[in-house]
């Protein structure tokens, strides 16, 4: 169930690295219980944009609510507390279990913390989660001799042990084969049933990567926003070639997207763009 709180808001954002204006100009609402995708060809700007709603970027010019806290004005650390999220490329070096992995989630940390010794119930708590995520029997098992899949719903279980009112997801399919992406996708799914509060903001440029859940969406290119709404008017032909300068045929069955090169087939024609 979708609420009326706003859980980021981005309003007219821009940003400039050196001379480079990544972004122009983006705005973006996000809600109790939403689940949006963020879309758009390699350097749109869609990891930046996800920078902000992690409080771990700053807006040259604009403004940046998240969870009702505006950034520049609040504490970060303690922001980010509050905030789950899935990075495929997790830097982390040590041999940890996936039972510790996922407990770095209470601490905000990439290893263990030096003497720090997690109490029974939150113990239990980062069990029952790697459960929920199909791994218990792989609860003992070390970081480097996990699949790339195992990975990523490790790290998903690690997210979310914080109890986050936000999660964000970067690319959580990366070199994920089609078995282990449709495991980690399913999870997602499952998100929208067992934590209906929570909102999701899921950053990829590969339909086929996009949950079922997914409420809205919001396509970008070259910094800046081609469409932003619901996520079956967005994610339509006429946008999404729009967006990738290529003509894509776009086709939605059993609540999932799928892209191929090429116009739509004869017969079909796609709706007009919107600003």
């Amino acid at each position: 169930m979708t609420g009326t709180v706003p859980v980021v808001a981005l309003d007219r954002v821009t940003f400039r690295r050196g001379d480079t204006q990544i972004l122009h100009g983006i705005d973006l609402t996000v809600r109790t219980g939403e689940h949006w995708a963020l879309l758009g060809p390699n350097g749109a700007g869609k990891s930046t944009v996800l920078g902000f709603c992690g409080a771990l970027t700053h807006p040259t010019t604009g403004t940046v609510h998240v969870l009702g806290e505006r950034l520049g004005r609040v504490e970060l650390q303690e922001l980010r507390r509050h905030i789950g999220h899935v990075n495929p490329r997790h830097p982390l070096r040590s041999p940890l279990t996936v039972r510790d992995v996922v407990l770095t989630g209470a601490t905000g940390t990439i290893e263990l913390p030096l003497r720090w010794v997690p109490d029974r119930a939150l113990v239990a708590e980062a069990e029952e989660l790697i459960a929920e995520v199909g791994l218990a029997e792989r609860v003992d098992a070390r970081w480097p001799t996990l699949s790339q899949g195992e990975r990523g719903r490790t790290l998903l279980a690690r997210a979310l042990l914080p109890r986050p009112r936000l999660l964000l997801l970067d690319e959580p399919s990366t070199g994920l084969d089609v078995a282990a992406r449709e495991q980690l996708l399913t999870t997602v799914d499952d998100l929208a049933r067992t934590r209906p509060e929570v909102a999701t903001i899921l950053v990829t440029h590969h339909l086929e990567e996009l949950p079922s859940s997914t409420t809205h969406a919001l396509l970008i290119a070259r910094g800046r926003t081609v469409v932003s709404g619901d996520a079956t008017e967005v994610i339509t032909t006429a946008h999404v070639s729009a967006a990738f300068e290529h003509p894509i045929h776009v086709g939605r069955a059993e609540g999932r997207w799928s892209a191929r090169a090429g116009r739509p087939p004869r017969g079909r024609t796609p709706a007009p763009m919107t600003a």
